[in-house]
């Protein structure tokens, strides 16, 4: 891998890190007068437009033909209408720890994931990575561990458990058939359209009586940022690292998500900054660094 292509990469990861951490945010002030199937049908309908543009300039636009569209098919279900649909149900009622927490655990499905389905060997500095990186996370908010089994977060629960699974099993899929299209815009763009389809469904099937008038200008903000920077930017570097990275080694980056994202909420929304943190934020980056250290011979 030459210079040129490690700064590419560097940046791709950095990327992902960041404004995937702040898409909580995002999404939980989106939701405040914006239903969840309307948010993610405009952000990825928003996307998809925007990657046409690009592909027309670009003279790439084309038929992937009926293989490659199955290969595009399943991941625009698995991450893009479930995963990111339901963590946008979920954000409605679940406290933004909580949400931290669970979606911590998406590391450690991966790594299960990769290694049941023969993509990644089983290792102990995999898995010491993994659960160093998860204990950080879980030391931030281990005041809300008892959200756990609060039962008035059941349904917040199991839409954001079902979407947890439902990314690993597409970052999994995408890592096992990255090498069968090159063209990542050109995925991408039947990836949002097949979401922008099957979540306008959704949001007229279960959001019939919508008065978009009650949208605010800051719901509508935060969806138009979530579809240019959280859907367009932050997918092309996800399926441009994943070529070039183990599914472990990209989805360790969720831990640097909660990262992002509390230090957003100090920045923005006053909230304190503890000791906890600062401990916290040491035992992430210490368990990326375990995953990612390699010996130089």
């Amino acid at each position: 891998m030459d210079k040129k292509t490690d700064l590419k990469l560097l940046f791709c990861l950095i990327v992902v890190s960041v404004v995937w951490g702040t898409t909580y945010l995002g999404i939980r002030v989106a939701v405040e007068t914006m239903q969840p199937w309307f948010i993610t049908s405009i952000r990825q309908g928003i996307a998809a437009f925007i990657i046409l543009l690009i592909l027309i300039y670009k003279k790439q636009l084309s038929w992937i033909g009926w293989n490659n569209f199955i290969y595009q098919f399943i991941p625009a279900i698995l991450m893009i209408v479930v995963a990111n649909g339901f963590t946008t149900i979920a954000e409605q009622s679940l406290p933004s720890g909580l949400t931290s927490i669970m979606s911590a655990l998406t590391p450690v499905v991966v790594f299960i994931g990769s290694i049941l389905f023969g993509i990644q060997r089983p290792s102990s500095k995999g898995f010491i990575g993994v659960i160093v990186g998860f204990i950080g996370v879980v030391f931030i908010f281990r005041e809300g561990l008892g959200d756990i089994l609060d039962p008035n977060y059941k349904t917040g629960m199991l839409f954001l458990s079902i979407a947890i699974l439902s990314w690993s099993l597409g970052t999994i899929f995408l890592k096992k058939h990255t090498h069968k299209s090159n063209n990542i815009a050109l995925n991408l763009f039947y990836q949002f359209s097949i979401a922008t389809i099957v979540q306008s469904v959704l949001a007229f099937i279960f959001s019939s009586n919508v008065n978009v008038n009650d949208w605010s200008f800051r719901s509508m903000a935060a969806t138009l940022y979530l579809a240019i920077f959280g859907s367009v930017l932050s997918f092309f570097c996800y399926h441009y690292a994943l070529k070039r990275v183990t599914a472990l080694q990209i989805s360790i980056l969720n831990y640097i998500n909660t990262i992002i994202a509390v230090f957003l909420g100090w920045l923005l929304l006053d909230e304190v900054i503890t000791s906890d943190f600062i401990i916290a934020t040491a035992l992430i980056i210490l368990g990326v660094f375990i995953i990612n250290y390699k010996k130089k011979t």
